[in-house]
């Protein structure tokens, strides 16, 4: 168990006021996440009290930048950061978790079942390989190192007017460098409660032409 008034408190620092049953979820949720982490590898946090600031509050940064969305991918999800904390949070937006893993998409499937995540769909697939039939207004991930290997692998499936968000920690000029012509980049900082190091968003668009 946490002390759900440490979530609630780190949330209002992010500007969010979450119900009881929404904070209810999150702990739950990190009740799954501990339970099948002991069978296959979703975080190399151990702590619970690390984890809610780490994995949730950390998650939870993004949801200012995606108001207005009506649908999120994930891409990369592993464990289910920061879609599924998102998907909690904002239960009008629509989230899929990418996840190539067999193992890792399997906790995910059993995470949306036992959350009651209706809005949540799973797929298996690398993403450069995957082609579904609606772009997406959001695309988020934190699992890629290299800014233009995720531009490279998500950009098909982004919607006209959408942003490509990568979850960094300081802000990688060199990636930033690289990446194509097309794209306009905002860095965004952000405070995590309870944790001093850096946090920033990286928030790609195709220029309009």
């Amino acid at each position: 168990m946490i002390d759900l008034s440490n979530l609630a408190i780190g949330a209002e620092a992010l500007g969010l006021r979450l119900s009881v049953e929404t904070l209810a979820r999150l702990e739950r949720y990190l009740d799954l996440l501990e339970k099948w982490n002991a069978v296959i590898n979703l975080t190399a946090v151990r702590d619970r009290e690390r984890m809610v600031t780490l994995h949730l509050l950390d998650s939870l940064t993004l949801v200012p930048h995606i108001a207005g969305c009506a649908t999120l991918l994930d891409v990369g999800s592993g464990g289910g950061m920061p879609g599924i904390p998102l998907a909690i949070a904002c239960p009008s937006l629509k989230v899929t978790l990418l996840e190539p893993n067999q193992k890792k998409a399997a906790f995910l499937r059993q995470a949306k079942l036992e959350l009651n995540l209706d809005q949540v769909t799973v797929v298996a697939e690398r993403v450069e390989r995957w082609f579904p039939s609606e772009p997406f207004e959001a695309i988020v991930s934190r699992a890629f190192s290299d800014l233009p290997d995720f531009v490279a692998g998500a950009a098909h499936l982004l919607a006209p007017g959408g942003a490509l968000i990568a979850m960094k920690g300081g802000v990688p000029f060199e990636e930033i460098a690289r990446l194509p012509a097309r794209f306009v980049t905002e860095t965004i900082p952000v405070s995590v409660p309870n944790l001093a190091a850096e946090r920033h968003l990286i928030v790609m668009r195709e220029a309009r032409s």
